[in-house]
C-alpha cells in the first residue's frame, strides 16, 4: 500500500493534480497553500543557478510597431505604427544545467522584456506554442523528471516517460519536441510563442483574448540529430556563439510578431478550451494579425550583469494587457517573481538590466543589495498625508465574472489526442520517420515495458499509424485494449 502524500508539515494532500480554482475556469485561489508551497519550495531547490532555463544567451534590440492594433489594446508601446521600444531577450534551454550543451533536444525559452513608457512588459514563452502540462501544480514534478536521479545523479528516462505516459496532456508537446523542431539549427532560426492566452483591453474597456507568435525572419531551420550530437561534444556553446557572432558582425536577426485575436464570448463555445496551454487555436478560426518587428542589434557588455541577472515574469504587465484564467499561467504569475526574489534578491528589479526606463514609485524598502537611495527620506507607507504616490483607478484590471465551487477542478476537456494526431498527419513521410526514430531512441533506455506500453497507447490514440510505428521500433505490440 502506497504512503499518503502530505504537505511539508505533514497534512494529507487531497489533490496533487489540480490546483484550487473558482470553478472550472478559475482563476486560481491563493488559498491553495499546497500549490504555493510546491512552487515556492521548487524555486529554492538550486543555489544560485536557475532551477530551469539555467543556460541562456541574450541580446538587446528594439521592437517596432508595423500595424495599428490600438482597437484591441491601449498598451502604449503598441499605440502607433512606427513606434519603437527598446527590449532585451533571453533564449535558453530548459532542462540542462548552466554548463550543458546548446544542441540537445529540449524546448527553448524565449523571454522578451519590453522597456515601455508605462513600465516593463515581459512575454515569457518558449519556441513551441504549447506546453507539457496545463496546471501549475504539476510543474515541480514535471521538471524533477527532466533533472537528475537523486542517487545516481544521471538523467532518468524512466522518470521522463513514466510522467509523460501518466500525463496524456503532454502528448502534443512531446510530439513537437521529438520532431525535427526539437533541435533548432540556431537561436536565430526558431520561432517564439507566448504560449498562454492573455487578455488585451482597449481604451473603451473592451477586451479580447490574444496569443503571441514571433515568427523568425531567418526561416525555421533545425539540426540533424547526428550533427547536433557532434556539436554537443565539439562546441557545447554553439548556439550562444552563433547569436553573438551574428550580431557582432552586423547580421541582425529579426522576428515578426503576430497575434491571434479571439472575441471574449468565443471562449465559452470554442471547440478547445482557449485557456488550456496544451492546445492551440486553429489559424483558420483565428488568423494571424501582424503587430510589429523585433530586431536584435546589440550584444551584452557583460554576460553575468545582463544575461544571468536578467529576470522575467509573465506577471509583469502594462495597462492594456492582462492575465487570463489559464491555470498554468496563474501559477507562473507567482512562481517566476518568487524565484527571482530568491535567486537574485528582493531588489532584482532595481538592477540595471531589469530596471524600467520610467520612474518607479512605491513603498517597498530595504532588502538585500538595495542599489539605489532606498527611497531616501520620503514617506514609506500608504495611505499617508504627505503627497506620497497613490493608485490610479483608471489603470485597474478589467473586471470579469467568476463562478463555481472553490475546489481542485480539472479542465472540462480531456481530448489530448486530436491535435497531436493532426500534427503527425501534417508531417511528410520523412518527418514522420525521423519523429518515430527519435521517440524510439529516447524510449529504448526505459527499463519498464509497462511505461513504454502506456505511452504507446497515447501515440496510437493520436493516430494508429503513429502508435504502431513506435511500438514496432521498440519491439512491442500495441496493447489490445487501446
Amino acid at each position: 500500500m502506497s504512503k499518503k502524500l502530505t504537505t511539508s508539515w505533514g497534512a494529507p494532500v487531497g489533490d496533487n493534480q489540480n490546483s484550487i480554482t473558482a470553478g472550472s475556469r478559475g482563476p486560481t485561489l491563493i488559498q491553495d497553500v499546497h500549490l504555493l508551497e510546491k512552487l515556492a519550495h521548487f524555486n529554492r531547490e538550486r543555489v544560485p543557478e536557475r532551477v530551469v532555463h539555467a543556460k541562456g544567451a541574450g541580446a538587446h534590440g528594439y521592437f517596432e510597431v508595423t500595424n495599428d492594433v490600438s482597437k484591441y489594446t491601449k498598451a502604449n508601446f503598441l499605440s502607433e505604427v512606427g513606434k519603437r521600444t527598446p527590449m532585451f531577450i533571453r533564449f535558453s534551454t530548459v532542462a540542462g544545467e548552466l554548463g550543458s550543451a546548446d544542441t540537445v533536444r529540449d524546448p527553448r525559452g524565449f523571454a522578451v522584456k519590453f522597456y515601455t513608457e508605462e513600465g516593463n512588459y515581459d512575454i515569457v514563452g518558449n519556441n513551441t506554442p504549447v506546453f507539457f502540462i496545463r496546471d501549475a501544480i504539476k510543474f515541480p514534478d514535471f521538471i524533477h523528471t527532466q533533472k537528475r536521479h537523486p542517487q545516481t545523479h544521471l538523467k532518468n528516462p524512466n522518470a521522463v516517460w513514466d510522467f509523460w505516459s501518466l500525463s496524456p496532456e503532454s502528448l502534443h508537446q512531446v510530439t513537437i519536441l521529438m520532431s525535427d523542431r526539437g533541435i533548432p539549427a540556431t537561436l536565430r532560426h526558431t520561432n517564439g510563442y507566448g504560449s498562454h492566452t492573455f487578455k488585451w483591453v482597449n481604451e473603451d474597456g473592451d477586451a479580447v483574448w490574444v496569443k503571441y507568435h514571433f515568427k523568425t525572419d531567418q526561416g525555421v531551420k533545425n539540426l540533424d540529430v547526428n550533427l547536433a550530437a557532434k556539436l554537443a561534444g565539439e562546441n557545447p556553446d554553439y548556439h550562444t556563439e552563433d547569436l553573438f557572432n551574428a550580431i557582432d558582425k552586423g547580421d541582425f536577426p529579426s522576428w515578426t510578431l503576430s497575434v491571434q485575436i479571439m472575441p471574449i464570448e468565443d471562449a465559452d463555445t470554442y471547440k478547445w478550451d482557449p485557456f488550456d496551454v496544451t492546445k492551440v487555436w486553429s489559424q483558420k478560426d483565428y488568423p494571424l494579425i501582424e503587430v510589429g518587428k523585433m530586431v536584435l542589434n546589440k550584444n551584452p557588455e557583460n554576460y553575468f550583469a545582463e544575461v544571468e541577472q536578467a529576470t522575467f515574469s509573465p506577471g509583469n504587465f502594462v495597462p492594456g494587457i492582462e492575465a487570463s484564467p489559464d491555470k498554468m499561467l496563474q501559477g507562473r504569475l507567482f512562481a517566476y517573481a518568487d524565484a527571482h526574489r530568491y535567486r537574485v534578491g528582493a531588489n532584482h528589479n532595481a538592477l540595471p538590466i531589469n530596471r524600467p526606463k520610467v520612474e518607479v514609485n512605491n513603498y517597498q524598502r530595504d532588502g538585500f543589495m538595495r542599489p539605489d537611495n532606498n527611497g531616501g527620506s520620503s514617506v514609506y507607507y500608504e495611505p499617508n498625508s504627505f503627497s506620497g504616490p497613490k493608485e490610479s483607478p483608471a489603470d485597474r484590471t478589467t473586471p470579469f465574472p467568476v463562478s463555481g465551487v472553490a475546489e481542485s477542478v480539472r479542465y472540462d476537456h480531456d481530448d489530448h489526442y486530436t491535435q497531436a494526431g493532426d500534427l503527425y498527419r501534417l508531417m511528410s513521410e520523412e518527418e514522420r520517420t525521423r519523429l518515430v526514430d527519435n521517440i524510439v531512441n529516447a524510449m529504448k533506455p526505459v527499463e519498464y515495458d509497462e511505461i513504454k506500453l502506456r505511452q504507446i497507447k497515447h501515440f496510437y490514440k493520436a493516430d494508429p499509424e503513429y502508435g504502431t510505428r513506435v511500438a514496432k521500433g521498440l519491439g512491442l505490440e500495441v496493447p489490445v485494449e487501446v
